[in-house]
């Protein structure tokens, strides 16, 4: 069915406007991921600054997560209200404001009030672009949802390569108000265009997967819920090799510290190129193939990371499991707006963050108890069960 015609009703959007929106909305994945990834690179510098202890710090870095799950759960609600389009312009103006203002603080509890700020527009602007890629997703019925993922992606590591280059050149507040300047350029530019395109509709269709958004009753939050543990269950793999990739390399397998820092490099690389051909997996394997596959995937590849006697079969674990763990969260989360809209789009994304904040704690108790090669292989454990999770309620999620 083609996707326009002259007597289709005024909300369903011409074709050139979707190709717009897919672009623009494309933009705000990648600053969003580019200035997240250029404040990270700088929290050692604000750490001396501050003179908080490690676990001073480690509390204040809370903040971050508190405002993105706080938000997250109001979001949903404010893109049905004001339209997912409206909200992703003005969190996107808030994140790049509040980037500049860790710098700005001289003390643990100043940092964590500004993080908490600037945890809410990292997380509301998550949950609106989301919810706006889930609309166009379903107006182009196209599974194009892991390219945006994968733009988050390159940003992140733009935005991580480019700080590690000026860190030794500008103070982090220079750095940091250098990223308030580009985000608010870029949200200039790119919201002016995002707000003057209307949010797409979906053609006519028998299908259940194409259909709108259900409402929220028991049995659609049970699904929404099931693609949120496995958004969980692969948000925790990838919290967890963040931290704890790299002391994995440097003490397990003898690695210099150097050497040892390429090991989530490897990832990070593997699940953007992952994403970037998840819209090809998608259409040739289907939404539950690719999960079951996935998830599978990693689980192997996870043990191969941290069970393997040498640092290079270490280190092709890691790519695997990038690979297997890319469209996970990416899939989880657009099925899950297709089931409830916005409101789906946050439980997925609250559970997700969840799982990435509980990793790395995780790991660590796992380590003191057992050891960290025992402690990583959880990881394969929680990749295993997301790939369990999406074969058993693969019939409940399509109709």
């Amino acid at each position: 069915m083609p996707l326009i015609n002259k007597t289709t009703p005024h909300n369903v959007v011409p074709d050139s406007n979707l190709t717009r929106l897919r672009i623009v909305l494309t933009v705000f994945f990648a600053l969003d991921g580019f200035i997240f990834a250029g404040w990270v690179v700088r929290i050692p510098a604000i750490k001396e600054q501050t003179g908080a202890s490690a676990s001073a710090l480690g509390l204040a870095l809370l903040g971050v997560s508190a405002g993105a799950v706080i938000t997250m759960v109001l979001t949903g609600r404010l893109c049905r209200r004001f339209g997912s389009h409206v909200v992703t312009v003005v969190c996107g103006v808030l994140l790049s404001l509040s980037v500049a203002l860790p710098p700005l603080t001289h003390s643990a509890p100043a940092l964590a009030a500004v993080l908490l700020i600037f945890g809410a527009a990292y997380g509301g602007i998550n949950v609106a672009f989301n919810s706006a890629a889930v609309d166009l997703v379903r107006a182009l019925q196209r599974p194009i949802m892991p390219t945006f993922h994968a733009a988050f992606s390159l940003g992140g590591m733009t935005g991580a390569g480019l700080g590690g280059l000026v860190a030794g050149v500008l103070s982090p507040t220079q750095h940091l108000l250098g990223l308030t300047t580009i985000g608010l350029l870029v949200t200039g530019l790119a919201g002016r265009a995002l707000l003057r395109l209307q949010p797409p509709t979906a053609p006519e269709s028998t299908s259940p997967a194409e259909s709108a958004p259900r409402r929220l009753d028991t049995r659609t939050r049970g699904l929404v819920i099931t693609f949120g543990l496995i958004a969980l269950c692969t948000a925790y793999g990838e919290g967890a090799l963040a931290d704890w990739s790299a002391l994995h390399l440097e003490q397990d397998l003898d690695s210099t510290p150097g050497f040892a820092a390429f090991g989530y490099s490897c990832f990070a690389l593997a699940m953007t190129i992952g994403r970037l051909t998840g819209t090809r997996l998608l259409e040739r394997l289907g939404q539950t193939r690719t999960l079951v596959f996935g998830g599978a995937t990693a689980a192997v590849g996870m043990l191969l990371a941290a069970l393997a006697p040498s640092l290079w079969a270490a280190l092709l674990g890691f790519v695997i499991t990038g690979l297997g763990l890319a469209n996970l969260f990416p899939v989880s989360v657009e099925r899950a707006g297709r089931l409830a809209g916005p409101d789906g789009v946050a439980i997925a994304s609250t559970l997700g963050y969840g799982g990435m904040l509980l990793g790395p704690p995780a790991i660590g108790f796992m380590a003191d108890w057992f050891s960290l090669p025992i402690a990583l292989t959880s990881v394969a454990v929680l990749a295993a069960t997301a790939a369990v999770i999406a074969f058993v309620t693969r019939r409940a999620a399509a109709h």
